[in-house]
Formats: C-alpha cells, sequence, structure tokens
C-alpha cells in the first residue's frame, strides 16, 4: 500500500460506492454525478484561485506582449520589467498553476477509481470496512448507458464542454495580437478535440465523469468570472468617486 492509494483512491472508491449503495436503484450513473458535485465542491477553492489567476493573466497578456516586444533584444532588462508590471498589477504569474498541481493527485485517483473499479474483480478489496459491499457495481447506468463500455457521444460531449470552457477563459483583449494570445486562440481549438481523442479511448464511466467536472468548471467560472467583473466594477467607481 503506498500513501497515494491511502490517501486519494481509496477514500474516492469508498465515497463512489456508498453514494451506489445509498442512490435509489443503485445508478451508478446517478452515484457518479454526486461524487463530482463533492469532489468539486472540496476543490473549490484551489479552483476558484486558478480561474481567478488565469482571468488576470489573459487579462494582462496585452501588456506583456508589449513588454517582450520593447526588450526583444535585451532579455536582461525584459524580466525584472515584467516582474515590475506583476507587482503593480497584484498577479502571481505561479499562482494560476498551483491550484491546479493540487487538483493532479485527485484526478489520478479518480482515473485509477473507474478504470479499477469497473473492471477489476479485486477492487472491492480496497472497501473500508463501515461501507458494504455490494459485490460488483451495475455499470448499466440510467437504464440504458453502460459505463463500462467506450462511448464516441460522452466524448463528443465532453470536448464540445472543454470547447465552452476553454472560450471563456479567453480573454477579447487578448486576442489581438501576440504569440501567447495566438497560442491560446489554437488552445481553445486543440483542447477539445484532444478530449474527444483521449476521451473516446476511455470507459464510458471516466468519461462521463470528465464530461462533468468540466460542466461543473463551466458554472463555476460563471460565479467566480461574474463576482469578479461586479468586484472590478465596484472598485473602479469608487476611484472615480476618490476622483
Amino acid at each position: 500500500m503506498n500513501p497515494f492509494t491511502i490517501i486519494f483512491y481509496e477514500p474516492i472508491f469508498n465515497l463512489l460506492v456508498y453514494l451506489y449503495n445509498i442512490v435509489p436503484g443503485n445508478d451508478l450513473g446517478v452515484a457518479i454525478i454526486l461524487l463530482t458535485l463533492i469532489v468539486r465542491l472540496a476543490l473549490y477553492l484551489p479552483s476558484k484561485k486558478s480561474i481567478t489567476a488565469q482571468k488576470d493573466l489573459a487579462t494582462l497578456q496585452p501588456e506583456i506582449d508589449k513588454l517582450k516586444e520593447r526588450y526583444k533584444d535585451d532579455k536582461e532588462k525584459m524580466g525584472p520589467e515584467l516582474m515590475a508590471l506583476y507587482k503593480k498589477r497584484k498577479i502571481n504569474p505561479l499562482s494560476s498553476c498551483l491550484p491546479t498541481l493540487i487538483q493532479l493527485p485527485f484526478l489520478f485517483a479518480i482515473y485509477r477509481v473507474f478504470w479499477n473499479g469497473l473492471s477489476d474483480e479485486n477492487a472491492m478489496d480496497a472497501l473500508y470496512t463501515f461501507v458494504a459491499n455490494p459485490g460488483a457495481l451495475n455499470t448499466m447506468a440510467f437504464g440504458f448507458f453502460d459505463l463500462s463500455e467506450k462511448s464516441i457521444i460522452v466524448a463528443l460531449l465532453a470536448g464540445a464542454a472543454q470547447f465552452w470552457q476553454s472560450k471563456m477563459m479567453v480573454a477579447k483583449k487578448s486576442a489581438g495580437g501576440g504569440a501567447a494570445a495566438a497560442m491560446g486562440q489554437q488552445m481553445v481549438y486543440i483542447m477539445p478535440v484532444i478530449t474527444v481523442v483521449i476521451g473516446s479511448q476511455f470507459k464510458a464511466g471516466l468519461t462521463f465523469y470528465w464530461l462533468l467536472t468540466t460542466l461543473f468548471s463551466v458554472g463555476q467560472q460563471y460565479l467566480v468570472l461574474g463576482s469578479k467583473k461586479k468586484k472590478d466594477a465596484k472598485e473602479a467607481v469608487e476611484v472615480i468617486d476618490k476622483k
């Protein structure tokens, strides 16, 4: 038993089985929806920080591009100028990455939960003593959807959700030019394609979770960016009033 299994895999697997046991009809699809909601709530704060940081960096990108163009022949001066810009705008360039790194162990654990839990005969050996052993998980969700099989339809839906999420994070101000802006625009279309290709190779249970967590992320982005927009507007009004 390694620390990853004890800290991440087992708790998530046991939570999924527990939800499966208490859901009427033992519907694994409903259990996955509930699991996704619980995991997203647990990761709400780091996700919120990541979303805010990504949006701030995207909005700041035009100024970053100008600095890079101005000091393209003077790399030593460009670094301090960039740091000064980040400090002036009160933005930590690493703040968009760290919350994502925090979420990675959960993502790997969930991958194992769906990969092993839907096929490994010995998966139930990881259950805690207080979680009832259902014997095996019925992979037929909602009466018609087999989560143990691959599904191109779910993969396409996951890709569409990924496109929606990526599109939201591309700042209109950064779309005008610059290498980073161009790369951001390209990733809006590349990531959904990657999602479809990879998702179509996974069992539908895992791809279904991928779809759900992306949709929850979209909802969180609406909440976070909406409140941020109101906060920025309020601060702008306060600055004007002071003048």
